[in-house]
């Protein structure tokens, strides 16, 4: 039944939702190295702690879309087979995509790819913070760790959590009205989240913050947006449950980058260096 209905949607809202969308509007992520608090889950002595800082660096240039894959762009992929139907709206071809996993997600960079001739895949988490700049935050409750007290940091996730829930932006907007990072990156932490391509880390740090032991579980991956969560890579609908940590993404969306062609490279060196 809700196939029928979605159908009927993108019927009523005529033939420009369902066509191939412009060539995605994108900026350049070159490679600079960064100061950056890394994903995952963390701890000290045994103890859950923040995720250490570290000074990353992607390793070549990508281009990242300007703004989230909108449902327009979305549902051309679904009438041409190669995505799932999304669980979120498809009704206003202008707002971004939701209710999509990072399966769905990783499908629709398939067919991209396939009718552009180009290299399009889902963000690092690295690139996801390089392009969200200034407007990525930093979740780490900045607290000691008090082995001997560990209700101090259960106090601190329980006020973090509580003040998540009264700031929250639950509205969806169109795609490029939110705001716009210093790369000129928009849409950055509002009602929906971002899949990347990272894979759900977990490791052990010293009290100096040095990494002691690391490990990726992959089939849980880090969506970013207004906080870090981790998910399932089938979770579509994350309020309702899936494998995040504290409290859940309101919707899930994505948007790609593009790897930067070797002769591009070629030429963009020879530019930079004069």
């Amino acid at each position: 039944m809700r196939g029928y209905l979605v159908l009927a949607a993108m019927l009523m809202a005529g033939p420009a939702l369902a066509e191939p969308r412009p060539a995605p509007a994108t900026v350049l992520l070159e490679p600079a190295a960064f100061r950056h608090r890394l994903d995952g889950e963390w701890r000290l002595n045994g103890h859950a702690t923040d995720a250490p800082m570290a000074e990353v660096r992607i390793p070549a240039p990508v281009e990242i879309m300007v703004t989230p894959v909108s449902a327009g762009d979305y549902i051309a992929c679904v009438a041409a087979g190669a995505c799932a139907l999304p669980g979120g709206p498809v009704d206003r071809a202008d707002l971004p995509v939701t209710g999509v996993n990072w399966l769905d997600a990783m499908a629709y960079a398939d067919w991209l790819s396939a009718v552009t001739g180009e290299s399009w895949r889902l963000p690092s988490d690295a690139e996801w913070a390089q392009g969200a700049a200034d407007l990525f935050r930093d979740d780490a409750l900045g607290i000691a760790d008090d082995p001997q007290n560990p209700a101090v940091r259960w106090l601190a996730e329980y006020e973090a959590e509580a003040a998540r829930s009264r700031d929250r932006d639950r509205e969806i907007r169109p795609v490029g009205s939110l705001n716009v990072s210093a790369t000129g990156m928009r849409d950055i932490g509002g009602a929906v989240w971002e899949w990347t391509s990272t894979c759900l880390r977990r490791g052990e740090v010293d009290s100096t913050g040095a990494i002691l032991r690391q490990d990726e579980t992959c089939g849980i991956y880090i969506a970013e947006g207004r906080h870090r969560a981790a998910l399932t890579l089938f979770e579509r609908n994350p309020r309702t449950g899936g494998c995040s940590v504290g409290t859940p993404p309101d919707n899930l969306g994505f948007r790609l980058v593009r790897e930067v062609p070797q002769g591009m490279l070629n030429r963009l060196s020879r530019w930079l260096t004069g």
